[in-house]
């Protein structure tokens, strides 16, 4: 083979030496193959489920045989101008009910080729214990739901029944706290929890004379739907009908007029703002892929190449050029990574039905949301397959890069790592340190942006480092293998010291998948624990009162008469949307509030006050968490802006802050202000503490006897409250964590299998050199144990560094992972160590004399 071959004879060359070495390092190849498969199928679904997410919509079921509804925005905005750039929008999805002015109804009624246009109203019913939900007989035609039995609601005493009822059966029914009794003159189809009214009294039951849920709009016949839209829009913009409530300056008002998919909007309005988050958290976690990826394809393919180091430095002893060199590798690394890229395309989308599954069965989707699927995004998975051989082509350039520009000579021995590989790990290490710093000044999401941040940046750091953390770790373990592990543990520490960067290059994916894994299981973990220590701590009620359909008014205070009852507190969950600058960015978050009545609060629930008193908590006032109200500078007597749930802004001057913000969350409100802004309240709670001494079973008799149709709970389950998108977090973090596992384990066992597989010449000479197969056997235990002991203690100390900042910046408490899930990570990576190191030597330990059994390549 000549170095001056040009053109065409090149190419025919290189794909000489493409074609020859892919035939002879079928087994080097097997292990990149799995982790480019695996590459492309976690992309591959991953890009399935983020477009199927940005496609998603709210299913149309109540308004399906209406063309337009009209209802109001349901999405609040907050402008501002980063630092040296251009005004920015957030937004963030409403979950309280944005309602519309009742004169809308006159407007689009008097549109030209409006057929009809109906009021709707959505308010919550209790029955016996069963949850309920209310509305207007004549919004029944929008969905539509026909009659099965009996006949529509004419007086105010007369309802039909969604199911679960007879014509002409007596119910009683609760709502806002009112017991009634009904007639049900007819069942309907649609959902069994339905309960239609007649119109007049459902808008008495509804509290909300003033204003409307929504309005469905029938077009006329021979009236297209656009066209009926911009009239529609044309009649309220003239009229200047907005949703009702004060917004923020800035903050849109404009009633909005829906169609298609939009219609589910007011159905559903949890729907919006899931879907944001499930984009938000789908693209972090592809982002972790790709970096994932990158990092163990490189160290894959760098390892694969290694064992060949000699083969190279043949080539080009014998004349092959640099760029023959490179394209020959190129062309090799190629064919493995389009079969392995195309079937994980392919396998991409059971992956992604597979995680469709997992979320629906465990809770974490919202009512209402679909995910569409449409044969046209089926194909997707190929693009990340294109993007899986770019990956593939770009470690290989890398991983031979050195090789093929070294002389002859000097490529037939491998150089050690030079100093600038080392500086380059020390400024990554400590960058991560510094990010990891950054995390504990933060909080909410930039102090986990830094802790991630910190991790992978770490992780690399590592990688590169990965000789001088073998031979470190060499120096303690070195000592004891020798001690106490016999001629194998001899051999073991010998090895290991002198193969300081093959060891090295083991231990990156080890150090990967215990740092990845600890600080995604460990992050959620955290908080939950702290959370639930908190929330046992703040819980000291003794009862719970509760009822569907709420409470009576004046419930609180005739629990308070009742004897043996020392102190009662009503409270109530509900939202709120903080808008503020964050890193000179514009952000938008939705936060979990409660709110109480503050008679006798501490003996009900101790929030664990640090500054000022919540005997003040009132309209107009706040508490705010401790670490919140640092990170926005509030202390008792200075206000804060806060947006309620429905997209309202107040100005609520702090009484306190209090420690316990984990369990109770970042603010507590005045119940009445926060009932408000609430458009369906959930089932009302009061907690209830029995004086010293008193009877607590004769004490919830007399509380059920105070408050009819109630419900008591003795010993009531501790307070936490949560973010909405908790269950979809938890999913995704196991999902993703399984996942990215078992793709740094393919990492780990192929890594491992490569080095032992080009060690097996070396164990052969120490048969002919007099070590007994048991005496090697050993030395593999021992090399294996060490490597994956130095794994886990680097890989550890690497996510303890921003998990430690991350709890103390969010939870003030050191880092929690559950014992199951750290015996889960020490078990995979043992029995991955061991499985790449011990079988594939089995065939230099083979028969009596070396090479008696048959040769492995």
């Amino acid at each position: 083979m000549s170095a001056q071959v040009p053109g065409r004879g090149s190419v025919r060359v290189t794909a000489l030496l493409a074609s020859r070495a892919a035939r002879t390092h079928r087994k080097a190849w097997a292990a990149v193959f799995a982790a480019l498969a695996l590459t492309s199928l976690l992309l591959g679904s991953f890009v399935l489920a983020l477009t199927s997410t940005a496609l998603g919509h709210p299913r149309v079921e109540r308004y399906a045989a209406a063309d337009l509804v009209v209802a109001g925005d349901q999405e609040t905005r907050f402008t501002a101008k980063p630092w040296g750039g251009d005004p920015e929008t957030a937004r963030a999805g409403l979950t309280e009910r944005v309602r519309v002015e009742r004169g809308a109804l006159d407007v689009v009624r008097k549109v030209p080729g409006v057929r009809a246009a109906v009021p709707d109203d959505v308010f919550q019913v209790g029955r016996a214990g069963q949850a309920l939900t209310g509305r207007p007989w004549d919004a029944a035609r929008l969905a539509p739901y026909a009659l099965r039995d009996g006949r529509a609601p004419k007086r105010a005493g007369e309802v039909v029944m969604g199911g679960g009822a007879r014509s002409g059966e007596r119910v009683t029914l609760r709502v806002a706290g009112v017991d009634a009794a009904y007639t049900v003159v007819g069942v309907a189809d649609g959902p069994r929890a339905a309960v239609y009214f007649e119109a007049a009294r459902a808008r008495r039951l509804a509290g909300h004379p003033g204003s409307l849920d929504a309005i469905g709009v029938i077009a006329a016949s021979g009236v297209g739907t656009d066209e009926l839209y911009g009239r529609v829009r044309h009649a309220l913009d003239a009229a200047g009908v907005h949703s009702v409530g004060k917004r923020a300056d800035g903050d849109s008002a404009k009633a909005r007029v829906l169609t298609g998919d939009g219609r589910g909007g007011p159905e559903f309005l949890g729907v919006a703002p899931a879907r944001a988050g499930v984009l938000e958290l789908l693209a972090s976690v592809a982002g972790t892929v790709v970096l994932v990826s990158l990092l163990v394809v490189s160290s894959t393919v760098v390892q694969a190449l290694r064992q060949r180091a000699p083969e190279i430095g043949l080539l080009r002893a014998v004349g092959a050029t640099p760029r023959q060199l490179r394209g020959a590798i190129g062309r090799e690394v190629g064919r493995v990574a389009a079969r392995a890229a195309l079937v994980g395309a392919v396998a991409a989308l059971p992956a992604y039905a597979g995680l469709r599954a997992l979320l629906a069965a465990c809770g974490a989707l919202p009512p209402g949301l679909v995910l569409p699927f449409p044969p046209w995004l089926w194909p997707a998975p190929l693009v990340t397959a294109g993007l899986t051989v770019l990956i593939a082509r770009a470690a290989a350039w890398l991983a031979c890069a050195r090789a093929a520009k070294l002389r002859p000579a000097e490529a037939l021995r491998e150089a050690p790592p030079g100093t600038a590989r080392r500086v380059t790990g020390l400024v990554l290490l400590a960058l991560g340190a510094g990010s990891a710093g950054a995390a504990v000044l933060q909080s909410g999401q930039t102090a986990a942006m830094a802790a991630g941040a910190a991790a992978m940046t770490m992780v690399v750091g590592c990688a590169v480092l990965g000789p001088w953390i073998a031979m470190g770790a060499m120096r303690v373990l070195g000592a004891p293998m020798r001690r106490f592990g016999g001629p194998g543990g001899r051999l073991a520490a010998a090895n290991c010291a002198a193969a300081a960067p093959r060891l090295g290059a083991a231990l990156t994916p080890i150090i990967l998948v215990t740092a990845f894994a600890a600080v995604q299981l460990s992050g959620g973990a955290t908080l939950t624990h702290a959370g639930g220590a908190q929330a046992r701590d703040a819980m000291r009620a003794d009862l719970a009162v509760r009822a569907d359909g709420g409470l009576p008014d004046g419930a609180v205070e005739r629990i308070r008469r009742v004897p043996g009852v020392r102190a009662a507190t009503d409270v109530v969950r509900g939202t709120v949307v903080l808008a503020r600058r964050e890193a000179g960015e514009p952000r938008v978050d939705r936060l979990p509030v409660l709110g109480l009545t503050p008679q006798g609060l501490p003996r009900t629930l101790d929030p664990g006050v640090r500054d000022g008193s919540l005997s003040g908590l009132r309209p107009g006032t706040v508490a705010v968490g401790a670490d919140r109200a640092r990170s926005l500078g509030a202390r008792p007597g200075s206000t804060v802006t806060l947006r309620f749930g429905d997209g309202a802004e107040a100005k609520l001057r702090v009484v306190a802050t209090y420690e316990r913000a984990l369990a109770l969350g970042d603010f507590l409100l005045s119940r009445d202000e926060l009932l408000r802004h609430t458009s369906t309240p959930g089932a009302g709670r009061i907690l209830v503490a029995a004086g010293p001494g008193a009877d607590r079973a004769a004490v919830a008799e007399a509380l059920a006897a105070a408050v009819p149709g109630a419900r008591v709970t003795p010993d009531p389950a501790p307070l936490h409250v949560e973010p909405e998108d908790q269950a979809l977090v938890e999913v995704v973090t196991v999902a993703a964590v399984s996942a990215i596992g078992a793709f740094t384990v393919i990492a780990v066992l192929s890594t491992l299998s490569l080095i032992t597989i080009g060690r097996r010449p070396e164990l052969r000479l120490l048969r002919l050199a007099g070590a007994g197969r048991r005496q090697l056997r050993r030395m593999l235990r021992l090399e294996a144990g060490a490597t994956a002991v130095t794994g886990l203690a680097v890989g550890a100390a690497v996510a303890s560094v921003p998990l430690l900042a991350f709890s103390v910046a969010m939870a003030r408490t050191v880092p929690y992972l559950p014992p199951v899930q750290g015996l889960v990570i020490v078990a995979v990576v043992a029995v991955t160590t061991a499985a790449g190191t011990l079988p594939p030597a089995r065939a230099a330990l083979r028969g009596r004399y070396p090479g008696s059994g048959p040769a492995g390549g």
